[in-house]
Protein backbone atom coordinates (compact mmCIF):
# COMPACT_ATOMS: atom_id res chain seq x y z
CA UNK A 1 0.00 0.00 0.00
CA UNK A 2 1.37 3.62 -1.16
CA UNK A 3 1.10 6.21 1.57
CA UNK A 4 -0.76 9.71 0.82
CA UNK A 5 -0.80 12.40 2.35
CA UNK A 6 -4.95 12.60 3.68
CA UNK A 7 -5.49 9.52 3.30
CA UNK A 8 -8.12 8.75 6.30
CA UNK A 9 -7.98 5.24 8.30
CA UNK A 10 -10.97 4.03 10.76
CA UNK A 11 -10.15 1.63 13.60
CA UNK A 12 -12.24 1.35 16.78
CA UNK A 13 -14.07 3.98 15.85
CA UNK A 14 -11.75 6.98 15.19
CA UNK A 15 -10.62 8.21 12.72
CA UNK A 16 -6.86 8.47 11.21
CA UNK A 17 -5.62 10.57 9.06
CA UNK A 18 -1.96 10.86 7.47
CA UNK A 19 -0.79 14.64 7.89
CA UNK A 20 2.65 14.91 6.87
CA UNK A 21 4.75 12.09 5.33
CA UNK A 22 8.44 12.44 5.57
CA UNK A 23 11.42 10.04 4.52
CA UNK A 24 11.42 8.44 7.86
CA UNK A 25 8.56 9.64 9.88
CA UNK A 26 5.05 10.34 9.32
CA UNK A 27 2.76 13.28 11.41
CA UNK A 28 -0.72 11.96 12.08
CA UNK A 29 -4.11 13.44 13.59
CA UNK A 30 -6.56 10.59 15.36
CA UNK A 31 -10.57 12.31 15.15
CA UNK A 32 -13.51 11.67 16.56
CA UNK A 33 -15.46 12.90 13.78
CA UNK A 34 -13.37 13.22 10.52
CA UNK A 35 -15.73 16.26 9.07
CA UNK A 36 -15.07 18.79 12.39
CA UNK A 37 -10.86 17.80 11.44
CA UNK A 38 -10.54 18.24 15.81
CA UNK A 39 -8.23 16.02 16.71
CA UNK A 40 -4.89 15.28 18.45
CA UNK A 41 -1.71 15.04 16.51
CA UNK A 42 1.20 12.38 16.36
CA UNK A 43 4.74 12.14 15.45
CA UNK A 44 5.89 8.82 14.65
CA UNK A 45 7.97 6.53 12.61
CA UNK A 46 6.45 4.98 9.57
CA UNK A 47 7.08 1.17 10.92
CA UNK A 48 5.05 2.44 13.80
CA UNK A 49 2.41 3.86 11.97
CA UNK A 50 2.30 0.72 9.48
CA UNK A 51 1.55 -1.21 12.70
CA UNK A 52 -1.20 1.10 14.23
CA UNK A 53 -2.93 1.18 11.32
CA UNK A 54 -2.35 -2.29 10.03
CA UNK A 55 -5.99 -3.67 11.22
CA UNK A 56 -7.41 -0.13 10.55
CA UNK A 57 -10.27 0.02 6.93
CA UNK A 58 -8.43 2.75 4.69
CA UNK A 59 -11.94 5.12 3.49
CA UNK A 60 -12.13 5.39 0.23
CA UNK A 61 -12.12 8.66 -2.17
CA UNK A 62 -15.44 9.84 -2.75
CA UNK A 63 -16.96 8.59 0.94
CA UNK A 64 -17.53 12.58 1.98
CA UNK A 65 -14.55 13.37 3.96
CA UNK A 66 -11.90 14.10 1.65
CA UNK A 67 -10.85 13.87 -2.03
CA UNK A 68 -7.47 12.00 -3.14
CA UNK A 69 -6.17 11.92 -6.47
CA UNK A 70 -6.38 8.83 -8.08
CA UNK A 71 -3.35 5.80 -7.91
CA UNK A 72 -1.56 4.37 -10.97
Amino acid sequence: MKLVQGQIWEKDGEYIRLVERERLTVKYKVMADPVSGEGTMHDVSKKEFCRLIKEAELLKPGTGFYDLPDED
